[in-house]
C-alpha cells in the first residue's frame, strides 16, 4: 500500500506488462530499456511486491499529456488575478462574496456557469 496515496499498487495487469525484481533490474537494465522502448511497460519488485514502473517516454507523455504545466505562468495568472481582485472598483465585490451564504454562493456560480455557457447539460 503507498504510504502517499492509501492505495495498493496494481499487479501488471496487461499482455503487454511483465515484472521484475530490483536486483535483476540493476543487473539488466540494458535489456529492460529495450523490453520498455520496444511497448512493455515493466514493473519494477521489490518483496515480490510492485515499487515502480518503468515506460517509454512516449507512454509516459501520453500520460502526462503532451504539454508540461508552465508553472512560472500559472502564478503570474494566478498573481494577475489577486491584483484585479485588490482594485478598489472590485472591493465591493469581494465583500458582497464573503458575505453571501453557502446557498447565495452556490446559485451565484451555477448562473456564472450558465451565462459563460461552461454548465454541464442538465443543470
Amino acid at each position: 500500500m503507498s504510504k502517499r496515496t492509501g492505495v495498493k499498487p496494481a499487479r501488471p495487469p496487461e499482455a503487454n506488462a511483465s515484472s521484475v525484481s530490483s536486483t535483476t533490474a540493476q543487473n539488466t537494465l540494458g535489456e529492460i530499456i529495450g523490453r520498455v522502448m520496444s511497448g512493455e511497460r515493466v514493473f519494477i519488485t521489490r518483496y515480490g511486491r510492485p515499487q515502480a514502473v518503468m515506460l517509454s517516454v512516449e507512454t509516459y507523455e501520453d500520460l502526462i499529456g503532451e504539454e508540461a504545466v508552465d508553472l512560472t505562468a500559472l502564478e503570474q495568472e494566478f498573481d494577475d488575478l489577486i491584483d484585479r481582485m485588490q482594485r478598489p472598483e472590485h472591493a465591493s465585490a469581494i465583500d458582497a462574496l464573503f458575505g453571501m451564504s453557502g446557498r447565495e454562493l452556490g446559485e451565484a456560480a451555477v448562473r456564472q456557469a450558465k451565462e459563460s455557457g461552461t454548465a454541464k447539460a442538465g443543470s
